[in-house]
């Protein structure tokens, strides 16, 4: 899962996302999350390549995807990160 260096940056970018991206028109970059288009940009990746790493990072429980206004937003599931790092620590 985190082998990918696209979803490991998607990570990071989302640890600070009013650092990393500009404001949006739709969501608030903390509370609603960065939505898809701007990852993508960030990425510098075609947007099936950034909609396939992102499904994954959701589906994995890593981030939350949100739906507002016809688009899709992504932030950090903070708890499941932790428990995801704690359970590596341990199991390594």
């Amino acid at each position: 899962m985190l082998a990918s260096p696209v979803r490991l940056a998607v990570l990071e970018y989302l640890k600070d996302p009013a650092g990393n991206f500009s404001p949006q028109v739709d969501g608030d970059l903390v509370l609603d999350g960065v939505c898809a288009d701007f990852l993508r940009d960030k990425l510098g990746i075609a947007a099936a390549t950034a909609s396939r790493h992102l499904t994954l990072l959701a589906d994995s429980g890593l981030v939350i995807a949100t739906r507002k206004k016809g688009w899709t937003f992504y932030r950090r599931d903070e708890a499941a990160i932790a428990r995801f790092t704690a359970g590596l620590r341990t199991g390594l």
